[in-house]
């Protein structure tokens, strides 16, 4: 059996720690910009324009089916129109969220 000296130890738990500090990787999605938005409005904005792309890349699948494109299937189109009509469902969550915020604030007495 050995002996374990405090000092090694110590360093040992100092060693463990810094490993443990290490931050995770992120997860990225490849839709989305690799800087930060700054402010409420630069992320509502990247929203918005989020659920326009959404609809524009669902719009122009359908376009394609419709005109017979091979490369174009009924289920590639399918979630595509399902992934727009929830992008758009939340962004009216949002915006009847934000509106009635907007209301309380303006109602309360100053």
């Amino acid at each position: 059996m050995s002996k374990i000296s405090p000092s090694s130890a110590l360093l040992e738990m100092q060693r463990m720690a810094s490993q443990s500090r290490v931050k995770p990787p992120s997860i990225s999605n490849s839709n989305q910009p690799t800087n930060s938005p700054q402010d409420f409005a630069e992320l509502l904005k990247m929203g918005l324009d989020n659920v326009n792309q959404a609809q524009k890349t669902s719009g122009a699948l359908k376009k394609a089916f419709e005109l017979g494109d091979p490369n174009v299937d009924l289920p590639q189109v399918m979630v595509a129109s399902q992934k727009s009509g929830l992008a758009f469902k939340a962004m009216l969550e949002v915006r009847t969220k934000l509106m009635t915020a907007y209301k309380d604030i303006m109602s309360m007495p100053v």
